[in-house]
């Protein structure tokens, strides 16, 4: 997709989204560094930067370089249009005024949840959690394993022959395996733990010893294998830095069902004119779906 066509097709796709940057009543920073004007009105980069996040994925297609300017077009069209509603007194108009209802009720939940919830969790909190969980944490079982994939089971004794007679597994691997991830490195898969390989290929790393090659050939979809187990270890438990993340994630979800827990329970809330309620059987609703999410 060239960046002409993109230019034209963000601005529809994103329309609803943009449009509630305006209507949510966000004030952008009077001295922010300006890019474009419309009748008078600024449009800053604090603006564009907050428009940016509703394309997401669209502008991931284009150069970093020409995104600004994408999002610039598509704020002019926004702002041009919204004036020319003004002026026509859209602003008074029924669904105007539904809109705004829903779409600030978005924006004030969305920045509760982001300085309330997101903002709210600190450093020693997500440490203090990473060694509660590391704490009860028990490492499962991986194992590193070469292999050499043939096509017939014929071929694949042929191997171990050659293995049992002082063959050297990596040569033999790198001369006759039909693996081309792995043959250049002399069959090497690296480690892998339980639930990585196909069921048959699994079962014969994880109950040979260390050392040990398959006797018989392994039969899977992708042909015969002669698996070599290397080494058998206990998974490295991961740094805080590799899962800090995942748990931000966790944590904040957690905090976000307390919160709104305790937000319901306060608030009279009266359910009228209820639709019906789901067949038996039916899948119910993800009990995770309202989980704090950066606002968009």
């Amino acid at each position: 997709m060239t960046i002409a066509l993109l230019r034209r097709a963000v601005a529809p796709l994103g329309a609803a989204a943009l449009a509630a940057l305006l209507a949510s009543g966000a004030a952008f920073a009077a001295d922010g560094e300006v890019l474009a004007r419309v009748n008078g009105k600024d449009i800053t980069k604090t603006e564009v930067d907050l428009a940016a996040t509703v394309f997401g994925e669209q502008l991931q297609q284009v150069p970093e370089n020409a995104r600004q300017s994408i999002v610039l077009d598509a704020l002019v069209e926004m702002h041009v249009i919204a004036d020319a509603a003004e002026k026509d007194g859209l602003a008074e108009s029924k669904t105007y005024k539904e809109r705004m209802v829903f779409l600030t009720a978005q924006a004030l939940r969305n920045t509760y949840i982001e300085e309330k919830i997101q903002n709210a969790v600190s450093e020693d909190e997500l440490k203090a959690r990473y060694e509660k969980d590391v704490a009860g944490y028990e490492p499962p079982e991986e194992v590193k394993a070469s292999h050499i994939l043939v096509k017939t089971e014929d071929e694949a004794k042929q191997v171990i022959k050659d293995l049992d007679a002082g063959g050297d597994f990596a040569k033999i691997a790198s001369e006759k395996s039909l693996d081309p991830g792995s043959k250049a490195t002399g069959g090497d898969l690296g480690y892998f733990g339980k639930g990585q390989m196909v069921p048959e290929f699994e079962t014969a790393a994880f109950g040979q010893e260390a050392g040990a090659y398959t006797k018989t050939p392994v039969k899977t979809q992708f042909g015969f294998h002669v698996i070599k187990t290397v080494e058998k270890r206990k998974q490295p438990v991961p740094a805080f830095a590799d899962v800090r993340e995942q748990i931000a994630q966790v944590v904040q979800r957690e905090k976000y069902q307390q919160v709104i827990g305790d937000l319901k329970k306060a608030a009279t809330i009266e359910m009228l004119n209820q639709p019906a309620a789901p067949a038996e059987g039916a899948a119910p609703a993800d009990p995770a779906a309202p989980a704090p999410a950066p606002a968009q």
